[in-house]
């Protein structure tokens, strides 16, 4: 249910650090990938909104995020004071929904069908050991690619992320997608272990930042997992109204955490 704010009223002002928010990558960063939240993750993120305002931010649609976060059944837009999912392009605010983008209404519908077109015949065409299925999945702002098909189960999903790695699969169909489709202006970005995301270029995780803007933060902490060049959390990071911490799993972001918030009182 959406906090009600009284006119004029920061809701954030009973914190004890009101004008500083952090922002939260969520496979990887929040929960291990495409998995759902520890019960301790949850209880800190709870702890956290004492402190200071929080948000999620990832890639994906509210649902699946709702799946890793809302382990409970709660709405997960609740549970934090800003949501973002889709890189922000779809966001909430105290519960309450603030504004939608749409990826195919800024390419165009005939650009978009050879997109797709061009992406499935890519894929059909790649030897890799395993396919499985949902090799393409729209989403409101945004189109998710993956070569292993996004049925993977969790071990077929860890098994590609290694020989990923070792042969960059999705480096070389992003390089050869920028080449083919550069008059679009869309950029490339790889996240998770088995896909990527392809938005118009300034639709990355940074169109969050345009949402919390009106609030005046002082101090804007993002934690990801994913923050090299190329991939999808590397935008924000480097972002000059950012402070940006790398983590390197769950536990990670926690053990910052503390060392950021708690350890001092």
């Amino acid at each position: 249910m959406a906090t009600e704010i009284p006119a004029g009223t920061s809701p954030f002002e009973g914190r004890t650090h009101p004008k500083t928010i952090c922002m939260f990558d969520v496979d990887g960063t929040l929960t291990p990938a495409r998995q759902q939240a520890s019960q301790e993750m949850l209880q800190m993120l709870k702890d956290l909104r004492k402190e200071c305002a929080i948000a999620f931010v990832g890639g994906s649609d509210l649902n699946k995020i709702a799946e890793q976060l809302a382990i409970h059944g709660q709405n997960v837009v609740d549970d934090f004071d800003y949501g973002f999912s889709e890189n922000g392009l779809v966001a909430y605010k105290l519960g309450k929904q603030l504004s939608r983008a749409s990826f195919i209404g800024h390419i165009g519908e005939e650009e978009y069908k050879k997109f797709v077109k061009f992406v499935l015949h890519y894929i059909a065409d790649l030897d890799i050991p395993i396919k499985r299925g949902t090799f393409m999945e729209f989403r409101n702002g945004m189109v998710n690619v993956s070569p292993i098909g996004r049925n993977a189960s969790n071990a077929e999903r860890n098994e590609y992320e290694k020989y990923d790695l070792e042969h960059g699969v999705r480096a070389k169909f992003v390089q050869i997608l920028q080449k083919e489709f550069a008059h679009l202006g869309l950029t490339y970005s790889i996240g998770g272990q088995i896909s990527f995301d392809v938005f118009p270029t300034g639709w990355d995780k940074t169109y969050a930042l345009r949402h919390i803007e009106p609030e005046g933060f002082t101090e804007i902490h993002f934690f990801g997992d994913k923050t090299y060049k190329g991939g999808n959390d590397y935008e924000i990071y480097t972002d000059s109204r950012t402070i940006g911490h790398t983590v390197t799993s769950p536990e990670d972001t926690m053990k910052i955490l503390k060392e950021l918030f708690f350890t001092k009182k």
